[in-house]
């Protein structure tokens, strides 16, 4: 413990990005000199900076007030002195609870210049109208974060991006920081990370992977570049991990477009960012160069939601969920035989496996399953590139009867959904005026107010859904284009590889055995991707004719 003659005196200095715009006045050293100066005046021994440049006074969690409020706290302290009561803070709450109670519990003087704020003057004025004046600065803090939002909203709503730091992959446009360029090398990074999860590598293979081949993370990268990040640098320049490789191919930016409103904060005082709902994000297409395909991007995502299952041997399959049984529809799960041999490895039913009277055992091996995916995939290929214009004159049809179907299920649910939401609002009315009046409890009140919020998010959700799910519909006959350019990239494939399997397939459903004629017979219909099922018999009937 410190005696009453080398006790030090706090000099504690605070300055915002806002207060910054104020001009030189509130400037750090000249805080510094504005203290200083009143300490020496004043005989206060030991002067001590406690500084937090560029924080916010709504919250107290600032690093220089933290190493103050320690010594304070350790008896250390004599005297405080700040500029003005705006410096100590601009939470009222918490200012007043600091000034009022735990300064003067741990024998500590507080002195806020320019207020003329002295606690060691109970009598004091000024002291009385220390509230008053903290309110204030709170509402000045309230009154620029509402502005600052405000501004934020108006350039999110044009499609301005609203991030700082540009993903990995882009650069800031010299002739425009708010537009990005392309970085080849950091691309090219992207592009390998989207294309061995589309080989079936989970995030953490791929980041052991970028570590072996000593590839930079994207932080020591663009320290190398010279360019600003938010992160420290890392130890171990390619030292990859999954969180970083999850964070890439979540990115939507990649695909050439502005995502604003990702992350939102609760009010001032709580500065943690939390995700926002997807619906209530704002995506601008086409605002610069993309790296990665759109069909690629969603393939993805829906690759990062399926478990892929590994044997006791360790081994994983390429067609790890995508198999499902044809009669129940469950996944079929990929497993191995007790002697360890690769060609007795196998997909059966998941559905069997828990419960065999509830489904049949559908069960067929990977080495099977592979070479008839393969020989279907080359059928639709070569038909594709022998007969282009009657595969789509067939498939066009054929996507536009279900289409037809599927729109009319849905606008009705659709139609459905918006009635009740309608009714919802008139109800939740209705017991407001109910409970105003004295007809309905508040308990009652809050219980009711309650199903019907959640229900009306619930069908909120719902809508959007449904009518993303139209216009996906709608929007078939883009898909059978994008399918047919695939075709003929894939013309001629002899092997299966795993990022043409994800490319090509978005589910493999697989036959009970038939038996009946003394041999082994299965069929399996492959779902493809942005197309559904391809009636190849029929085509192949047609094409014999």
């Amino acid at each position: 413990m410190f005696g009453a003659t080398n006790k030090i005196t706090a000099l504690y200095c605070r300055l915002s990005q806002e207060d910054e715009r104020l001009g030189e006045s509130l400037s750090i050293e000249n805080q510094k000199g504005i203290l200083l100066q009143y300490a020496r005046e004043h005989h206060f021994p030991n002067p001590t900076f406690f500084v937090d440049d560029g924080v916010s006074g709504v919250t107290f969690d600032r690093p220089g007030f933290q190493a103050m409020l320690t010594e304070i706290e350790a008896g250390n302290v004599a005297v405080a002195i700040t500029k003005d009561l705006s410096r100590l803070g601009r939470n009222s709450a918490l200012t007043g609870l600091y000034t009022n109670f735990t300064f003067p519990q741990n024998g500590t003087r507080f002195i806020a210049i320019n207020d003329d704020f002295d606690s060691a003057d109970a009598n004091s004025v000024n002291n009385d109208f220390a509230g008053i004046k903290n309110w204030f600065n709170e509402f000045y803090a309230r009154d620029t974060s509402r502005k600052i939002r405000a501004v934020t909203k108006a350039k999110g709503e044009r499609g301005v991006p609203l991030t700082v730091n540009v993903p990995y992959g882009y650069v800031k446009d010299p002739e425009n920081p708010k537009h990005w360029l392309i970085d080849p090398e950091a691309a090219d990074v992207v592009k390998r990370i989207f294309s061995m999860c589309m080989e079936g590598r989970g995030p953490q293979q791929i980041a052991n992977q970028l570590k072996a081949d000593k590839v930079l993370t994207p932080t020591a990268y663009k320290k190398q570049q010279g360019r600003k990040t938010p992160h420290p640098e890392p130890e171990n320049p390619y030292g990859w991990g999954d969180s970083s490789v999850v964070n890439i191919l979540e990115r939507r930016e990649y695909t050439g477009c502005t995502v604003n409103f990702k992350t939102f904060s609760n009010s001032i005082w709580d500065k943690k960012q939390r995700e926002n709902p997807v619906e209530k994000q704002a995506v601008f297409h086409d605002t610069h160069e993309r790296i990665i395909e759109d069909d690629v991007f969603d393939k993805v995502q829906i690759i990062r939601q399926q478990r892929h299952r590994m044997t006791r041997t360790g081994r994983s399959s390429i067609f790890s969920g995508l198999v499902c049984c044809s009669d129940c529809g469950s996944k079929m799960y990929y497993g191995s035989s007790n002697n360890h041999d690769a060609a007795q490895d196998f997909f059966d039913c998941s559905l069997h496996r828990k419960h065999k009277e509830k489904c049949g055992n559908h069960f067929i091996r990977v080495n099977v399953l592979e070479r008839m995916v393969l020989k279907h995939i080359q059928a639709v290929m070569g038909y594709i590139l022998r007969y282009e214009r009657h595969f789509r004159t067939v498939m066009e049809e054929q996507m536009r009867l279900e289409s037809r179907e599927q729109i009319q299920i849905r606008k009705k649910q659709l139609d459905r959904d918006e009635k009740r939401i309608s009714e919802l609002k008139r109800l939740f009315i209705k017991i407001y005026e109910d409970n105003a009046g004295g007809r309905l409890s508040d308990e009652r009140f809050d219980m009711l107010s309650q199903s019907y919020e959640a229900e009306q998010k619930q069908l909120e959700a719902e809508v959007i859904t449904l009518q993303q799910e139209i216009e996906a519909q709608e929007r078939q006959n883009e898909n059978i284009e994008k399918f047919i350019q695939k075709a003929h990239k894939y013309v001629g494939i002899e092997e299966l590889t795993p990022y043409a399997l994800r490319e090509l397939v978005s589910a493999i459903y697989v036959d009970a055995p038939d038996k009946s004629s003394g041999k082994r017979r299965q069929h399996i219909h492959i779902k493809y991707d942005g197309l559904g099922f391809i009636p190849l018999n029929e085509l192949m009937k047609e094409e014999a004719a």
